[in-house]
């Protein structure tokens, strides 16, 4: 299906949302591999402490932007051109989270998770997959969640962006894939970020961003379209997704009934 990443030496690789969580031990687990790695997120005194002490850090590029403004991924973009000229791999995983129930949904904080989320994922793509069909060659890849299979409680807005970046992947997989381009949907289960803190409730299989990158550099070696971890949740998670309608409700209520 895609084509694998086994060898990380020298390749250029884009992270967005590489301030803290899964996208800051990648970029660490990625300069210990020799790979070439551009770190954006909103502040560059954080992604510089992201790589302060790694090997390989000398080589890193920090590409402060932000996802929600266009002008600014595009200027991030533009440098990294100017210095690589290309890119071999780009991820995207700025993501936003915040518990919302039906009865306290909140426009201003749910366009915010939206914009983050899904368009500030489109924005990435416009920039990035120009780039690969002049190459013919690269990988993109978008992190979403196994929260957006099917919905979720607390989940009122964070699930639906999830969902339709999943969707989004898939698109463009059937346009990129026979163009030899390898695009990657990657969805973690829980894993201990600043994000998941907000969580009141105990999180089943919570693995640490070092796992998580670990699986998701696993992931791209293969040739899936889809990295979901861990897989002692993700396999229940596609299970519980399978259901109709009338025994998906009553058992998730149960499930997460306090």
């Amino acid at each position: 299906m895609n084509p694998e990443i086994t060898e990380w030496e020298d390749k250029r690789v884009w992270l967005v949302g590489a301030s803290s969580g899964i996208g800051a031990a990648l970029a660490r687990a990625l300069l210990v591999r020799g790979a070439r790695v551009a770190l954006s997120g909103r502040d560059g005194l954080r992604l510089l402490n992201v790589v302060k002490g790694v090997a390989g850090a000398g080589d890193a590029l920090i590409l402060p932007c932000d996802v929600t403004e266009e002008a600014s991924v595009q200027r991030a973009w533009k440098r990294l051109l100017g210095v690589w000229g290309g890119v071999d791999v780009a991820i995207y995983l700025a993501g936003d989270y915040l518990p919302m129930h039906a009865w306290a949904l909140d426009v201003k904080k749910a366009q915010h998770m939206i914009d983050v989320n899904l368009t500030g994922a489109v924005r990435f793509a416009a920039c990035v997959v120009p780039q690969l069909l002049k190459q013919g060659s690269g990988h993109i890849g978008f992190t979403a969640s196994v929260a957006g299979y099917r919905g979720l409680p607390r989940s009122l807005i964070y699930g639906p962006t999830k969902a339709a970046l999943i969707n989004f992947a898939e698109a463009l997989y059937l346009d990129l894939s026979p163009k030899g381009i390898g695009v990657r949907v990657i969805n973690p289960g829980f894993v201990a970020t600043p994000l998941t803190a907000q969580n009141e409730f105990a999180m089943p299989a919570l693995i640490t961003p070092e796992v998580a990158a670990e699986a998701t550099i696993d992931g791209l070696a293969g040739h899936a379209f889809e990295i979901d971890y861990p897989k002692r949740f993700t396999r229940f998670m596609k299970l519980l997704a399978t259901l109709p309608h009338c025994l998906y409700f009553p058992l998730v209520r149960r499930l997460t009934s306090h």
